[in-house]
């Protein structure tokens, strides 16, 4: 069986941070978990971007929304200074 959520303590040992720090960034919304009872829940498949080693794919379609916005409000001005 396959787990499918890690603990804080178990991330902030992965990470190399006090549980305390991880436990910040969970509140501060750094981090997404799920709140069980007392203890909070993070899903195994947001490793990755906790990690910096991936995007999800809601994050890759944040970044590319906003590269069309810059490019669309700023699309000439970006030219000219490719340019130069």
């Amino acid at each position: 069986m396959t787990k499918k959520f890690i603990t804080i303590p178990e991330l902030a040992k992965l990470l190399g941070l006090s549980r305390i720090a991880v436990f910040k960034k969970v509140k501060n919304g750094d981090i997404k978990a799920a709140k069980i009872g007392r203890n909070y829940a993070i899903p195994i498949g947001s490793l990755n971007s906790i990690l910096g080693k991936g995007l999800s794919r809601s994050e890759k379609n944040e970044i590319d929304s906003a590269v069309k916005k810059t490019v669309s409000e700023y699309g000439q001005a970006l030219k000219l200074l490719g340019k130069d």
